[in-house]
């Protein structure tokens, strides 16, 4: 076991992760049943590189860095590609008989003897990180076969070949058998491939008058990639609409789908929305990773303070729970990891959903089907016949699926619920003027939780950086928050696509249903009021902890200001 965690003594030696942290990570491996290893780069304290590093060190393996590596094609077709991306490895070069190989885990035994059986040769391991193998798996196994979403794209912009809807059609009958020699299919696959690589969270695929745009929502932001022609705009949203089994002849009316589909290791669900456009079909497809949702408390980013109210609150037996916040903030992935951190064989937990999104071991879910008359109401109705213990209703709609939640948290049930206001004061005035009765509202809730996500700082290319005086103004920074500040910003680089930014965290309000808030619930104070009393009481606001994490040096002063300045007003 010491030497298993040996590469955790290298990093601390090296002062790139402390004892607290060393805790914290393990805590978090325990209850999330991650590694160590994987639980350290989630939360961010030594990047994935440093880590590869220090087990490489451990093992007495090299490290490679395959950003600038070529490996000539002779080398990489002693591999074939489906071994490849199945196994996380490149073949790197050969040494005498020995073949090296370019591998995350040194651990991994058995890929080593299954390649020794297929190779006839002595493996010879070396270490890189999971995502430059699978950049440099994508780069060079592409290479090999000399396509990407780029080149077929060109290729038919070039060609004069007219791709009819007839050639997927033809497809229809059968989707799971359509040839994948099919310029269609291929693309259309190549798209969502490099959509994950990118780790887009949506592709949108949009028709105009003499163009059909394809953009990737990337952290939150929407990146423009090369347009498909127009002639095959039929041709591409068929394919698509085929992949999520909707019918290819309706062109008038909205429809919504599901793909599932299986890229390299990951296991992807796309959820599919079809509007008619003045010029054709819009698509936009929603990757759900189910990786993102595997998260534990610890990993949300609560501040120390907010962490312990936050468990406080989910550890009562009963009352109500809110998360508010727009859409893509985040509030599923919250309530997720709640429901995670409750899910246990003595509790029994109920959700209501619309739909539902990711899966979860152990919970027993509800998908919302308003086409056959089952609604929120109806289903929580049903549910508190099932005798649960917690229950999650995926919004508070109307009147009566407010009601039913309060009615479930007056009669012994932990609820969990969420709203779309724009702060945690917000929920209490947005409940009542729906018409629940104020005196309800103040002895079922117990706790209004805000969200947002904010763009992290690129750990490849973060540098410290001194905001100006005026920075530092606008934003209400003190001279004395300046002094024990680390303020960085990303310079940009290929990991980040050059936009300084890389993944994104959620930056919290949390309001607690305490006495005097309870009170001027029940007499219909103002959100403003309600809002200066729970400042009053302790609560940090969006902005507070935006500006947190900025002296921390994970995010900007301009992304906290593009993203919560607003809400403060």
């Amino acid at each position: 076991m010491a030497k298993k965690l040996n590469y955790i003594a290298i990093l601390n030696r090296k002062g790139l992760l402390s004892e607290s942290q060393i805790s914290e990570s393990q805590e978090m491996a325990q209850s999330a049943s991650i590694s160590v290893r994987e639980a350290i780069s989630r939360l961010g304290y030594v990047s994935s590189e440093d880590v590869t590093r220090a087990i490489a060190e451990e093992y007495g393996r090299e490290f490679i860095e395959l950003k600038n590596v070529v490996v000539p094609p002779a080398i990489i077709e002693l591999i074939p590609e489906s071994v490849a991306r199945e196994n996380l490895i490149l073949p790197y070069q050969l040494d005498g008989e020995a073949l090296r190989v370019v591998v995350s885990d040194p651990n991994d035994l058995e890929t080593f003897d299954k390649l020794r059986f297929i190779l006839h040769r002595p493996i010879d391991p070396v270490l890189a990180t999971r995502e430059s193998i699978q950049e440099a798996i994508n780069r060079h196994y592409q290479q090999n076969i000399g396509e990407s979403a780029d080149s077929l794209i060109q290729d038919m912009t070039d060609t004069k070949i007219d791709f009819t809807d007839t050639e997927v059609s033809s497809a229809s009958s059968n989707a799971q058998s359509a040839d994948s020699d099919a310029p269609i299919v291929r693309l259309s696959q190549l798209l969502i491939e490099e959509a994950v690589q990118l780790r887009a969270s949506d592709i949108h695929i949009e028709p105009f008058e003499d163009r059909v745009r394809v953009r990737y929502r990337i952290d939150g932001m929407l990146v423009e990639r090369d347009n498909i022609p127009k002639r095959i705009q039929g041709s591409i949203m068929s394919r698509f609409k085929i992949l999520a089994r909707l019918d290819i002849a309706e062109r008038r009316r909205t429809q919504d789908g599901r793909i599932k589909l299986s890229i390299g290791d990951k296991e992807l669900d796309l959820r599919v929305s079809v509007i008619p456009t003045s010029h054709g079909q819009s698509i936009v497809m929603r990757i759900l990773d189910k990786d993102n949702i595997r998260v534990s408390l610890v990993q949300l980013g609560f501040a120390e303070r907010e962490y312990k109210k936050f468990v406080s609150l989910i550890r009562r037996p009963n009352g109500i729970i809110l998360v508010t916040g727009p859409t893509g903030s985040g509030k599923t992935t919250s309530l997720y990891a709640a429901l995670n951190d409750l899910n246990t064989p003595t509790r029994k937990i109920i959700t209501a959903e619309d739909p539902v999104e990711y899966y979860l071991p152990g919970i027993n879910q509800v998908e919302i089907k308003h086409s056959i008359g089952l609604d929120f109401a109806r289903v929580i109705r049903a549910m508190l016949r099932q005798a649960p213990n917690i229950i999650l209703v995926g919004e508070m709609r109307d009147l009566e699926t407010a009601q039913m939640g309060i009615q479930a948290s007056l009669t012994g049930h932990l609820v969990f619920s969420t709203l779309h206001t724009n702060d945690a004061p917000g929920a209490i005035t947005r409940l009542v003027d729906m018409g629940v009765p104020p005196y309800l509202v103040s002895s079922s809730v117990i706790g209004i939780m805000a969200q947002r996500l904010v763009r992290t700082i690129c750990p490849k290319c973060k540098k410290p950086y001194t905001p100006s005086e005026v920075e530092l103004r606008e934003a209400g920074i003190s001279n004395e928050m300046v002094a024990k500040a680390t303020f960085m910003k990303g310079k940009g680089c290929s990991s980040c696509n050059k936009s300084g930014y890389r993944g994104r965290m959620a930056i919290f309000e949390l309001l607690m249903m305490t006495p005097k808030i309870r009170e001027m619930t029940f007499k219909q104070a103002s959100t403003v009021d309600i809002r200066k009393a729970g400042i009053g009481e302790g609560m940090s606001t969006l902005y507070d902890d935006g500006i947190r994490k900025v002296l921390k040096g994970l995010t900007t002063i301009e992304e906290v200001m593009r993203v919560a300045r607003s809400v403060e007003g």
